[in-house]
């Protein structure tokens, strides 16, 4: 369970996030929404502990993710928007780096890293150095390194970037299938039909704050038609400024 309670995150005179309070229980597949420079990758950081909120609270599985960081960040995987991997290794290499991070066992490295191989197709690159992969394999790499240990709570900001359909489609499935095993996950994303697609639940923040939580038939019974999630994204995000922008 992710449980945010009244964070706030200012860089100098921006606020960044604005008393964001948000609870996000196990076996929820949760899908955060919001324009360029809303506060999506910096909650996102917030509750991966990348950084510490100026004021509030982030809780991971009812663990203080402040006061008790390595407890907290143990329940996590995360998939940033940019991933990195370190190309001088090779993919099986870096897998064992990070099950060692997470002070997993010699017999659960290896079982883990057996089972991402197979389950996203790496037979063929594994023992490669990284620096020879494309940018959807080491995107998969990065995948692998995120389910070795088996979170407890997956988070992952624009998951689909440069992937092949067949690869989108096995991760939507993977995470659709953490998510039924009782896995919260946290994803944050510009492409609304993956949401409409996969999402229990759909946030939208604007400003630092959040201006709509809901399932989707909830989002639509507050408008006066069944709109789809572009249309509801678009109208609760509207600004003049930006009709203005496009005329110019």
């Amino acid at each position: 369970m992710i449980a945010l309670t009244g964070i706030t995150k200012r860089f100098g005179n921006v606020v960044a996030v604005n008393n964001l309070t948000l609870t996000v229980p196990n076996g929820q597949f949760f899908g955060f929404l919001g324009p360029n420079g809303a506060g999506k990758t910096t909650t996102i950081k917030m509750i991966t502990g990348l950084l510490q909120p100026d004021r509030g609270d982030v809780r991971i599985n009812d663990i203080d993710i402040l006061s008790e960081p390595e407890a907290a960040k143990r329940f996590i995987g995360y998939i940033p928007d940019i991933p990195f991997v370190y190309d001088k290794l090779t993919g099986e290499e870096f897998l064992q780096f990070v099950g060692r991070v997470y002070e997993m066992d010699e017999k659960s490295i290896r079982q883990g890293i057996d089972e991402m191989v197979s389950l996203f197709h790496l037979e063929g690159y594994i023992y490669q150095r990284m620096e020879q992969y494309s940018h959807g394999t080491k995107q998969k790499v990065v995948f692998s390194s995120t389910f070795l240990h088996h979170p407890d709570i997956i988070v992952i900001d624009e998951p689909m970037v440069g992937l092949d359909p067949q690869s989108a489609r096995l991760l939507k499935n993977t995470l659709t299938d953490k998510a039924a095993g009782g896995a919260t996950v946290f994803m944050s994303t510009h492409t609304l039909p993956v949401v409409e697609e996969l999402c229990d639940r759909v946030g939208i923040i604007h400003h630092g704050k959040l201006i709509a939580d809901g399932t989707l038939e909830s989002l639509q019974s507050d408008e006066t038609h069944r709109d789809s999630l572009e249309d509801i994204f678009l109208k609760l995000t509207y600004e003049e400024s930006d009709t203005v922008a496009i005329r110019e």
